[in-house]
């Protein structure tokens, strides 16, 4: 979960590759570091912490036409300047940034250490380093073609050589390696958004392959030399989207991103005429849509509950049966692949390493797998069968907000078109066409609650441990209110089906746990309302996220959201609670964009 970034052509590479790997601190920000080739030498310079303290009093001779740059999210080793990339050989003339894992890397080290070469880091990567310039040849392309081989794991590269000053080699296997194309200059990076200001030209490798990048070109091959042939595609993002604008954080401005996000996502998509949704990326026929017997959706973190949101939606008005588990635990269960069952992998980034195993596994047992995913070209969407972009636009902040709220709203578009090819009346179906073309003047109206919501987290900022509770459509809206939460202002939260609040948690209940509960107009409200007693009868404190006010012997504040199509209500419920969770780190002096210990696109197990 590391950011890489590098440059080669005519141009000074120091502050191109500073401005990339500030694009990319939500990868990973524990250290930072670059190294670049200038008349003839490799220098590098290394810190602990930001991309910023790496930036200042850079040295005047830190200059040079070719470098490459990381920021890192520790896996082998803590946040050190030692173990910040990039790692070079014993000699200082090979140097390499990675993302991935070295499964190996003790057993290879090992060998290094008997044959004489002295670590400086606890890094899987220093091994690459000291592989890659013990191989007895000139050509630094060969020698990574010699030395990948020996590795186990997964591993997003990019190596240089002071030897040979004018190239840069990367290659891929399982974590993201993307080219940028210019004009007379080459760049390459982990995501599009270190790449974006400079050129919307960009070539994915793909696992197993290895390119050589210089001023004038790229080649792009095999590790046993077989010649790929590899034609860029264009990005089609903005330069400003990568601005928090006059928001202060990013996280604050993608929540007021969301009734555009929405409005971009369901532009040509719905049918009113006939009550359906048209989604063509999905691959599938109408017939082949009826004859799935079931929908297993597989995500991690706030995609899985999403998942778990799109699976309600489906069952409920698709009548299939549909649930939504862990990409990280279902690829490790040996499941049962069904071809008579649907498959979705959700993931914002595409890049999300255990679901795009998943995916494969899926595939390698005659599965077919669609793909619910924000970024055009990543990893999972070329992977998948067909799928549905979420097009919500670029999400900085590590914590999702838009991403998710829109990734709900691609599940209700899914539901739909899945309900309509089997028994879903027209006039339901126009009635949910009806409940999404609207929810963009709702999402606003709920934005409008901000000043209150930022009151009230002064008050619940108060406490160590919140509990979050829902029925049925609530249930995932509470999970993900609980995590959005524990995200961003490390407060403790749990959250529990209401219903079972009293099989246990009840024990958790006290002046000191306020319960945040939702509590939607529908068929459960009375029993809602049963359990609110509950809790306000042990002392407990209550914060209703409601479409009306609640009895005031039931709750202490209440959150009034616009009420909407039923099956529908679940996409507006949550989004209080991210605003809940934006203020109350805010008031606790919080880095809300980059939380402690986490990063946004988790490619490693």
């Amino acid at each position: 979960m590391c950011g890489i970034v590098g440059y080669i052509g005519s141009r000074d590479c120091v502050p191109i590759l500073i401005e990339g790997l500030a694009r990319l601190e939500y990868r990973g920000y524990d250290s930072a570091g670059i190294a670049v080739i200038g008349r003839g030498k490799l220098r590098t310079r290394k810190v602990k912490g930001r991309v910023s303290q790496l930036g200042k009093d850079l040295p005047a001779r830190l200059t040079g036409p070719i470098g490459i740059g990381h920021t890192r999210w520790a896996t082998h080793g803590v946040p050190s300047e030692e173990n910040a990339h990039p790692h070079l050989d014993s000699t200082g003339r090979v140097a390499v940034v990675h993302n991935g894992v070295i499964e190996n890397a003790e057993e290879l080290r090992a060998k290094l250490v008997a044959n004489g070469v002295e670590f400086v880091s606890e890094t899987d990567t220093e091994v690459l380093a000291h592989l890659i310039a013990a191989v007895d040849c000139a050509d630094i392309e060969e020698a990574v073609r010699r030395v990948l081989p020996e590795i186990v794991g997964t591993y997003g590269i990019a190596v240089v050589d002071a030897r040979q000053p004018d190239r840069i080699i990367a290659a891929r296997n399982g974590s993201p390696v993307i080219l940028g194309i210019g004009d007379k200059e080459l760049y390459v990076a982990s995501d599009v958004m270190a790449l974006v200001r400079h050129t919307s030209q960009v070539v994915h490798l793909e696992d197993g392959e290895v390119a050589v990048l210089t001023a004038d070109g790229f080649s792009t091959g095999t590790l046993d030399s077989r010649v790929t042939t590899r034609q860029p595609t264009t990005v089609d993002v903005e330069d400003p989207d990568y601005h928090a604008e006059g928001y202060g954080h990013f996280m604050r401005k993608e929540i007021h991103d969301q009734p555009a996000a929405v409005e971009r996502t369901l532009r040509g998509r719905l049918d009113e005429r006939f009550g359906t949704a048209h989604l063509g990326g999905l691959n599938l026929t109408p017939r082949e849509s009826r004859e799935f017997k079931r929908v297993k959706i597989l995500g991690c973190g706030s995609a899985h509950y999403a998942g778990q949101i799109g699976a309600q939606m489906i069952e409920e008005l698709a009548r299939v049966p549909a649930d939504s588990e862990p990409a990280s635990e279902f690829r490790y269960r040996n499941p049962l692949i069904d071809p008579e069952t649907l498959y979705v992998a959700v993931s914002q980034s595409g890049e999300t390493y255990d679901t795009l195993a998943t995916v494969q596994e899926i595939q390698r047992k005659g599965g077919r797998v669609l793909g619910v995913v924000n970024a055009v070209g990543s990893s999972i969407a070329r992977q998948c069968d067909g799928g549905i972009y979420l097009h919500a636009g670029p999400e900085i902040s590590v914590t999702s907000t838009k991403a998710f709220t829109v990734t709900a709203v691609d599940f209700a578009l899914l539901a739909l078109h899945l309900a309509r090819v089997r028994d879903l009346s027209p006039a339901d179906g126009q009635r949910l066409v009806r409940g999404l073309l609207a929810l963009p003047e709702r999402i606003s109206d709920i934005l409008q609650l901000e000043d209150r919501i930022a009151d009230l987290a002064k008050h619940y900022s108060n406490f160590q441990n919140v509990m979050f509770i829902g029925r049925v459509r609530g249930c995932p809206v509470a999970r993900e209110g609980a995590l959005k939460l524990k995200e961003v202002s490390y407060l403790h939260a749990e959250a529990y089906p209401a219903s079972e609040l009293k099989h246990g948690p009840l024990a958790l209940i006290s002046p000191e746990t306020p319960t945040v509960a939702i509590v939607p107009n529908d068929e459960l409200f009375d029993k809602n309302l049963t359990t609110l007693g509950e809790i306000k009868a042990r002392g407990g404190k209550v914060l209703a996220i409601a479409h009306q006010e609640l009895p005031s012997h039931l709750v202490d504040d209440t959150i009034i959201v616009p009420q909407g199509e039923p099956e529908l209500d679940p996409i507006l419920l949550g989004i209080p609670l991210q605003m809940l969770a934006y203020h109350t780190a805010v008031l606790l002096g919080h880095d809300v964009d980059h939380p402690r210990n986490l990063a946004k696109s988790v490619t490693v197990e």
